[in-house]
């Protein structure tokens, strides 16, 4: 079967709850669509409220408090908000990722410290972080452990891949500057390679449930695990995966009996968050983002610009200001489009202000240093 771009494109925001808000439990949701980018706070209340019908943040601090959703470094080496009945499993299929790229980075091995150094490490530190510690206590005790000072790099290194989790510090976002950890309640089992295998494997058909179809390259892509692993993968899934093809012959894999919306159904316009991973999770980033507008939203630091969706696809990008949000369409939009983008600024507005009304306005430098605009208007909240 050859599935269209613009198929691949609906495909993927129905099963990321774009295409319709769905009636969900925001820990359900966060299932739903394989996790949540969370480097910023804010943005996985911004991304609930794009997905989620009648979205009350409250339900997402309750969840995180719980710790039914929990946050942690897994795909992409980036903070995510899992389940935490997923995240054993995918920090297990994270594993040689996050050791190759933590443990044997050369700033770690040139500050003195070797893989077995942070293994020998590693047990009494999840003992120590058994109830929730801020980052200094944990340092601290790292370098209690070693036998003298350790430097920032080596203790950044460790936390992300020791199996901790972030502690919720309290609002507007349930996570603030000051960051706390606790070790994650299941542990996974780190250097087994069985483990990691079968890890990988869940968190590959997890994937394709939530994004696909997709290709080798796009599982690549969202879990920056080596291609060779993920092709180990998908072959392990033999049976369990449905072959396709898309429109230029690149081959696709899906989930046998995957709901895959005709490529004319609508789709309604959205405020993206920050980093959000239906804008990240393929290695043809097309599938949302077009081409001549990728290097406007994903900056040379990665940073990833709240943007708007029309028609399901990137047209400019927002943020908030005095007054309501700022959109800025990278070309023109009609009437229609606007006020659809209106109406959801609107309801985003009420959202923030009983937050942070201003949730992004460290990185309002990106406007500063320039944005091709074809038309930008204030919203109003």
């Amino acid at each position: 079967m050859v599935i269209s771009a613009r198929a691949l494109n609906r495909s993927t925001l129905h099963r990321q709850l774009l295409l319709e808000r769905a009636p969900l439990g925001v820990a359900d949701a966060v299932r739903r669509v394989v996790g949540i980018q969370a480097q910023h706070p804010g943005s996985p209340y911004v991304a609930l409220w794009n997905r989620v019908a009648d979205f009350d943040p409250v339900r997402l601090d309750e969840a995180v408090n719980d710790y039914e959703l929990v946050r942690s470094t897994l795909m992409r080496i980036t903070l995510h908000l899992v389940h935490a009945e997923d995240y054993r499993a995918f920090r297990e299929g994270m594993e040689p990722t996050l050791r190759g790229s933590r443990l044997h980075d050369p700033r770690f091995t040139k500050a003195g410290f070797t893989a077995a150094d942070a293994d020998a490490l590693l047990p009494g530190l999840l003992a120590y972080a058994g109830s929730a510690r801020t980052g200094a206590e944990l340092r601290g005790h790292v370098e209690e452990g070693r036998g003298g000072p350790v430097e920032a790099v080596v203790w950044r290194m460790v936390r992300q891949y020791a199996p901790l989790w972030h502690a919720p510090t309290g609002p507007p976002w349930s996570f603030g500057t000051a960051q706390s950890f606790v070790t994650a309640a299941e542990l996974p089992v780190l250097g087994d390679p069985e483990a990691s295998a079968a890890g990988l494997a869940v968190l590959v058909r997890r994937y394709v449930e939530g994004f696909g179809p997709a290709s080798v390259p796009d599982m690549a892509q969202f879990t920056t695990a080596p291609r060779r692993l993920v092709r180990e993968a998908v072959e392990s899934l033999e049976g369990e995966l449905d072959r396709l093809e898309g429109a230029d012959g690149t081959v696709l894999y899906d989930v046998p009996g995957a709901v895959r919306p005709d490529e004319d159904v609508p789709a309604p316009p959205r405020l993206m968050a920050m980093w959000d991973n239906v804008l990240l999770a393929h290695a043809d980033r097309g599938r949302v983002i077009p081409p001549a507008y990728r290097g406007h939203v994903i900056r040379v630091n990665g940073d990833t610009l709240p943007t708007l969706l029309v028609d399901g696809y990137v047209a400019g990008v927002w943020r908030p200001v005095d007054g309501g949000i700022e959109a800025t369409a990278f070309r023109p939009l009609a009437d229609a489009d606007w006020e659809g983008l209106a109406a959801e600024a609107g309801a985003l507005g009420r959202l923030l202000a009983a937050r942070d009304p201003h949730v992004y306005r460290r990185f309002d430098h990106w406007w500063v240093k320039g944005l091709p605009a074809a038309e930008t208007r204030v919203l109003s909240c």
